[in-house]
């Protein structure tokens, strides 16, 4: 496994650009003075031994230089040994909305952001748990397999969108059925599943798929997140409109929700404006039974910056040793002559 001690430092890589810009102006205000005196072909003529490319090679190895110099200060590794880790806690499966409903902007700036938002301030809270999370629309599809890596879940949350599932439609019950598969072998007693969505569910059973959940030993939580009067669903700045050509209004459906959450010992929730729900549903799941869960991670990591540094050193070393000029006794030889 690679990984990086110190990433803070590529910020540094910024000055890299700025940099060659002030090399380039440099350049441009050094021809200005030198017109100053006459002709530049003239000039040249007159001063053989300058080589304005040396110069610009020497700049270019430079930078290159600084850049395995910032790169090794990231202090890269590489991981040299796997321990078995143990852990107690819960594990959780997100199934999160993301059809067209989603992006009604009755909680600004849609359902959809603020989804990802209160999920990613979930995720900082976790401790022990595991977590991974299931989309739907019309389908449903595992985004984020059962895992404890919270930095890889936060970055599968930004990437949360409506275009991630092709079918559009809320199937609330393929998506519970799918999470409930998703669990692993490990947590037979300490099984969580938060879904979050407006509830509108299309052309499936969700209530006998939430009763399929708890019989598998599974707690459903609920969140609704929308209004009960609704708000119009806007789509790349345009109304959607049905046939008749009146707009589409998504409400809140909170009966179904609220029956998925008692039909499992669940708890449902109304997400607000001021505050989704998911802290207080993340403090009942730490009432949950823990389960012990082991995983594989990597204990020692090797450095691997001395390497960058001595490359940096031996660019460095070239940039050194090649001066600004042209070489007389050089430009005598000709090897094809």
């Amino acid at each position: 496994m690679f990984r990086l001690a110190q990433p803070i430092y590529l910020y540094l890589l910024l000055l890299i650009p700025i940099l060659i810009a002030v090399f380039v102006v440099y350049r441009r205000a050094q021809k200005r003075r030198l017109r100053r005196f006459g002709d530049l072909e003239v000039i040249t003529q007159l001063m053989p031994e300058a080589s304005a490319k040396r110069v610009r090679n020497k700049f270019i190895l430079l930078m290159v230089a600084v850049s395995f110099i910032i790169a090794a200060l990231a202090q890269p590794q590489f991981g040299a040994k796997l321990r078995e880790v143990k852990r107690e806690g819960v594990e959780i499966m997100l199934v999160v909305d993301v059809s067209n409903s989603m992006l009604a902007e009755d909680f600004p700036p849609s359902r959809l952001d603020r989804t990802k938002n209160a999920i990613g301030r979930l995720i900082e809270q976790l401790g022990k748990d595991r977590i991974g999370m299931v989309v739907f629309a019309g389908n449903a599809y595992v985004q984020l397999p059962i895992t404890s890596d919270y930095i890889s879940a936060k970055t599968f949350i930004g990437g949360l969108s409506t275009k991630m599932v092709p079918v559009q439609g809320t199937s609330i019950a393929q998506a519970i059925d799918l999470a409930a598969r998703s669990f692993s072998d490990q947590s037979h007693r300490s099984r969580a599943m938060i879904i979050i969505t407006d509830g509108e569910s299309h052309d499936d059973d969700p209530i006998a798929a939430a009763q399929r959940a708890s019989d598998a030993g599974i707690v459903l939580y609920t969140v609704g997140i929308g209004t009960p009067e609704g708000a119009p669903i806007i789509i790349d700045g345009k109304m959607i409109e049905d046939e008749q050509g009146n707009k589409v209004i998504s409400k809140l459906d909170e009966q179904t929700l609220q029956q998925i959450a008692v039909l499992s010992g669940g708890t449902y929730i109304r997400a607000t404006n001021q505050n989704v729900g998911l802290n207080e549903i993340l403090r009942r799941i730490s009432e949950m039974e823990k389960q012990q869960f082991s995983s594989m991670v990597f204990e020692e990591f090797n450095d691997q910056f001395y390497y960058l540094a001595a490359i940096a050193l031996l660019v460095l070393l070239a940039e050194l040793l090649m001066i600004d000029r042209k070489n007389r006794i050089l430009s005598r030889i000709s090897v094809f002559k």
